[in-house]
């Protein structure tokens, strides 16, 4: 027979659980969930994700505006210098250089997180060795080169950053903008030679196959003239213009008018891009960097490529 002593413990202790379990639910959950989380990087390496971001530092465009993208900007304290003047970074925040960062001032800023793809300082073995001894997520995302892997990194940092629903929600949109352009792409049955420069005369550079640009330019219905070839590649002009692209388009934006460059290049004159006027620039950043953002550059592919059939 239980005594009244041992009945009121009892019902003290269950009196506590029941207060400890209403506080532990007021506070969002147990304190395991403010553990730091195990991912693995696109690269191949197991980081750990603190349980709460407020700082992030990338040293790539192209992520940068996955962060954005996602509603992080605002928490990006240090880009590099070809993030300047992307839309949602903060004027104010750390700027360095994209493939040499000066490690002591990261060190002093010691954010949360560290996006870097393959370009950065990976000649070394262990760049970013001081940052991870910090206690920094040091997350690298290499430079993806399909419409597959990109929408994979999208989802790689969405998962990092906690915004699952969000990252989808891109990859979603994307996905939608690409199915309306190639079902037309696929209606399209005589098909326009394409020429896409990304580096001009003298030292002529583009694409063959297995590069994200040469899916567009096959999405929308046409055919990559350097499709027969792999990856980034230099060109020469003879290759070219004995290609006979019915489109060139080119995204250099480093000199003033890279479509008149092409225009008046000596010995193209009866290339038929040239001699019908069908040159385009496409806008680089979109064109350029691997994240959602590319199907701007599809759009406009598309658009002058086949105006009759995407101009409607």
């Amino acid at each position: 027979m239980k005594t009244k002593r041992e009945t009121k413990t009892k019902g003290l202790l269950l009196l506590f659980a029941v207060v400890l379990a209403i506080s532990i639910t007021a506070c969002g959950g147990s304190s395991s969930d403010s553990a730091p989380r195990t991912l693995t990087d696109p690269a191949g390496t197991e980081i750990s994700v603190p349980a709460e971001i407020d700082s992030i530092a990338v040293l790539a465009p192209s992520l940068a505006e996955i962060v954005v993208g996602l509603g992080h900007g605002d928490e990006i304290v240090a880009y590099d210098t070809s993030s300047v003047g992307l839309p949602g970074l903060a004027e104010d925040a750390l700027v360095l250089d994209l493939v040499s960062p000066d490690m002591e001032q990261l060190v002093a800023l010691k954010p949360d997180v560290l996006l870097v793809t393959n370009m950065s300082l990976y000649d070394q073995e262990t760049p970013y060795q001081p940052l991870i001894d910090l206690g920094v997520c040091v997350a690298c995302v290499p430079t993806s080169d399909s419409i597959a892997d990109i929408q994979s990194d999208i989802a790689f940092v969405a998962d990092l950053l906690g915004e699952e629903d969000a990252g989808q929600k891109l990859i979603d949109d994307m996905q939608a903008q690409i199915d309306r352009l190639s079902a037309i792409g696929r209606t399209i049955t005589e098909k326009k030679k394409v020429y896409f420069e990304i580096s001009a005369a003298p030292y002529m550079y583009s694409f063959g196959s297995g590069v994200f640009l040469d899916e567009l330019i096959e999405l929308i219905g046409a055919e990559n003239i350097l499709a027969s070839e792999e990856g980034w590649l230099s060109v020469a002009e003879e290759t070219v213009v004995a290609a006979e692209p019915d489109v060139i388009l080119t995204n250099v934006n480093y000199i003033e008018d890279p479509v008149q460059e092409i225009l008046s290049r000596p010995g193209w004159e009866e290339v038929p891009a040239v001699k019908n006027g069908e040159v385009f620039y496409i806008d680089n950043m979109a064109s350029s960097l691997p994240n959602q953002n590319v199907v701007k550059a599809m759009e406009q592919i598309a658009a002058a490529v086949y105006p009759e059939y995407y101009n409607e």
